[in-house]
């Protein structure tokens, strides 16, 4: 699964501005064809019959000057022969002849990545200075072989990642605090039904990881996701809204930015059953009662904060948005629209617009949910003046 990833994380690279090479190990190319690889990347492929064709410098060596080297899919055997230091092959010669960073996107199944070798190699790896993302926890293999932590990251995080290397993100958020919220929330009927939503999670936790790459200190409170905490950052797991409530209002009272990407449920079970409930041909109606306002909440004790919310509409979306804005002292709403195509629930992309108070708004065009991520922490960083705490 990770290999057909391949062609995906090199079109993402490219929209990143990348251009683009491929070396294509033997056992790739099992997988994903050369015709594939070579038009994501707009560039002929590198494979070991390419190594020794005649040419003014060795392949190794002017493919090593590369500005970043991303091993997409790798698997052990790849990461053994760089820790050993071996130029068996095109791949790990180019690994030993390159001097920029080098990042790992590996995927294997959870007993291979945790066997005390591979281990061993990736530390020896880091210590050299290479960078490693993932692997995340989900299935993994083409017929679903199993579960665990081992599956390739996702083709918008790698771009992202080597992006990252080759331009670190600025630290404007160095010394602050900020809390996200995100995913769904689950309002239970009784012990196995409830009400929730689609939500991926995705934003928030996009927002999460650009907020720590900047050098925040970063609190994520999500709700049921299937996705890995991004690393250095604090996670904190809710499933109602209450819980959530409870958990965002604690965390906010240190914090400089709070983001709230959660889809929280509007309404939750006016009593919620002990038992589950046997189902009955009839008709059946259920008392539910509103959830409490948490960005309201948290704009009413606003202080020196930075607020963002998040609204979906289908219609008269910037009116609303901000006067929801106004309603609950946010600083600013992202206002997205869940029927475009591309950019519902659960997607990589998102396309928003960005509401002031006043209904001053900037439309951006369709981006990764990462790219998202940065433009809303560059408004952010706009309205925090340096050295200003919290009040």
């Amino acid at each position: 699964m990770a290999a057909v990833k391949a062609p995906s994380a090199l079109r993402r690279l490219r929209e990143a501005g990348f251009v683009t090479h491929v070396i294509a190990t033997a056992a790739a190319l099992h997988f994903v064809t050369p015709l594939s690889l070579s038009t994501a990347a707009d560039s002929p492929l590198h494979t070991d019959r390419t190594w020794f064709a005649p040419q003014p410098v060795a392949q190794h060596l002017s493919l090593a000057r590369a500005d970043v080297v991303v091993c997409v899919g790798a698997g052990a055997d790849l990461l053994s022969r760089a820790a050993q230091g071996r130029a068996s092959d095109l791949a790990s010669a180019t690994l030993l002849s390159v001097r920029a960073p080098v990042l790992w996107v590996p995927a294997m199944n959870q007993a291979m990545w945790l066997h005390p070798a591979v281990q061993g190699n990736v530390a020896t790896v880091q210590n050299w200075g290479h960078r490693f993302l993932g692997p995340e926890y989900g299935r993994f293999g083409s017929h679903g072989e199993g579960e665990g932590l081992g599956r390739m990251a996702e083709p918008e995080a790698i771009a992202a990642a080597a992006l990252a290397l080759v331009h670190p993100a600025p630290q404007d958020l160095k010394g602050r605090r900020v809390v996200v919220s995100a995913g769904p929330t689950r309002e239970y009927l009784d012990p196995v039904r409830f009400i929730s939503n689609p939500s991926s999670g995705k934003m928030g936790f996009a927002v999460a990881q650009v907020a720590r790459d900047r050098g925040a200190e970063v609190v994520l409170v999500t709700g049921p996701v299937n996705l890995q905490g991004p690393p250095g950052v604090e996670v904190r797991h809710i499933e109602s809204a209450l819980q959530l409530r409870d958990a965002v209002l604690d965390a906010a009272r240190s914090a400089d930015v709070v983001v709230m990407t959660a889809a929280v449920a509007d309404y939750r079970a006016a009593e919620q059953k002990g038992e589950k409930q046997a189902k009955v041909a009839a008709e059946m109606t259920v008392a539910l009662v509103p959830n409490p306002d948490i960005l309201a909440e948290l704009g009413a004790d606003k202080g020196g904060r930075v607020l963002v919310g998040f609204a979906m509409e289908t219609h008269a979306g910037v009116e609303r948005a901000a006067a929801k804005a106004q309603r609950k002292n946010a600083d600013f709403i992202l206002l997205n629209y869940p029927t475009r195509e591309g950019t519902a629930f659960g997607g990589d992309d998102n396309q928003v617009t960005l509401v002031r108070p006043d209904g001053t708004h900037e439309a951006w065009p369709r981006l990764s949910k990462l790219e998202v991520a940065h433009r809303i922490l560059d408004e952010v960083a706009r309205r925090l003046l340096p050295g200003q705490p919290v009040s």
